[in-house]
């Protein structure tokens, strides 16, 4: 019989239970990042992306030889969407800070669109913009422009200067930067072609009275808004006035012309001649006041330059004189220039360097339905002036054209700086 074994399979054997009570289930504790989620700063103000580098230095030749007069903000349009709608509750475009949208990233992570519009400085002269968060990489900004500022009870006509035009130029004096006028480009559009149609009625009246003025279109008369700040320690880029001049040859050239400026707060100016001009034509006026000095001084003592710019002097050659040296007094020479004596009977008039007349207008002058004839009346008064210095400078059937810009050149004295003895 055989022997049993002491062995049992492992397989019959059953499993003995453990002595350790099943334990009840718990949950898996959920661990907390320490890293709390970021989000955007919450900020009013934006600072805008811009291009004013390359934009600030503009120079005649990038505005196309200056015969297109058009906005200095058309770089802005590539970089800016569509704008949104603006409130109804301002008229200027603006909204207040609570009306800003904050930028916020979606769920999906893709950059969400912001509707961002500029916030009013604090006063007049306040800076538009003001740094604030920097937005989340890949977000758009869509910035919304103010509007121009509404005619009023007052209609744009063709042949008036609106009290906008002027306003326009008293906020860029205030605000002379190329920021804000980036962003007040409807104002400067409206201002801009509201002293265009009034030259065109203007040009007019300049030909009507001077038959040797040809009727050149606006680009060729009008002067540009930019400065030239490459020699200048005034390096704010733009002109705080409206300028045009009239010769034979528009706003450039040796001929002696009409001057009209534009300007808040009785800066409006008429006026007309030849400032500072080359050392040749200056030599050729020297020489005729030194040989026939009674041409210059039976224009300058006529009634009509007399009553409008010399303020109503004697009809008196001495006074008339005085009068005339009197407004060109600043650039003129100390001294004697070369070739003359000192005790000459006329130094006072062989010392000028320009040779101009001219006169301040007071707003109330120039804006509105009388501002067109008051000007056209003093320009008719500088017919006899402008034909006497052309008729020494460039006579008829000679011609010398030249770069010359407007009269209100900031530097130099155009080749008469060694004119002294």
């Amino acid at each position: 019989m055989a022997k049993k074994s002491g062995r049992q399979s492992l397989a019959a054997t059953p499993r003995s239970s453990s002595k350790r009570p099943p334990s009840s289930p718990k949950a898996a504790p959920t661990r907390q990042s320490k890293r709390a989620k970021a989000t955007p700063a919450k900020s009013s103000y934006f600072e805008p992306d811009s291009d004013d580098d390359n934009e600030g230095a503009v120079s005649p030749s990038e505005q196309e030889s200056d015969h297109e007069i058009e906005s200095a903000y058309e770089e802005e349009q590539a970089s800016i969407g569509a704008s949104s709608p603006a409130s109804e509750s301002d008229k200027d475009g603006y909204v207040s800070e609570e009306e800003v949208e904050v930028p916020k990233k979606s769920q999906r992570g893709r950059a969400r669109k912001v509707n961002a519009v500029p916030i009013r400085g604090e006063g007049k002269g306040s800076e538009l913009w003001k740094p604030g968060a920097k937005l989340p990489p890949g977000t758009q900004l869509v910035i919304k422009k103010p509007k121009a500022r509404e005619a009023g009870d007052t209609p744009y006509t063709d042949d008036t200067i609106h009290p906008n035009t002027m306003l326009f130029l008293e906020d860029l004096a205030a605000n002379n930067d190329r920021q804000w006028l980036k962003m007040h480009d409807p104002d400067y559009r409206a201002a801009l072609g509201d002293f265009t149609s009034f030259l065109e009625q203007l040009t007019q009246k300049v030909i009507a009275v001077d038959e040797t003025v040809p009727e050149l279109p606006v680009k060729d008369i009008i002067f540009r808004i930019y400065r030239d700040i490459r020699f200048s320690s005034d390096q704010t880029p733009y002109k705080t006035h409206f300028s045009a001049a009239w010769s034979r040859t528009g706003r450039k050239g040796s001929y002696a012309g009409y001057y009209v400026q534009i300007k808040p707060g009785g800066g409006s100016f008429v006026g007309g001649g030849l400032w500072c001009p080359e050392a040749a034509p200056l030599s050729l006026l020297r020489n005729d006041i030194d040989r026939k000095p009674h041409k210059i001084k039976q224009v300058l003592t006529d009634s009509r330059i007399r009553k409008a710019f010399f303020g109503g002097v004697a009809d008196d050659e001495k006074k008339a004189v005085r009068a005339f040296a009197g407004q060109n007094a600043e650039n003129a020479l100390k001294t004697k220039p070369k070739g003359y004596e000192n005790d000459h009977k006329d130094i006072e008039l062989l010392r000028l360097r320009s040779y101009t007349i001219g006169k301040k207008l007071g707003d109330d002058e120039v804006v509105g339905a009388k501002g067109l004839e008051r000007i056209a009346e003093l320009i008719s008064c500088l017919v006899p002036f402008i034909t006497y210095l052309n008729s020494v400078v460039m006579p008829d059937g000679e011609s010398d054209e030249s770069s010359e810009d407007e009269p209100d050149v900031e530097s130099g004295n155009n080749g008469a700086e060694n004119d002294e003895d």
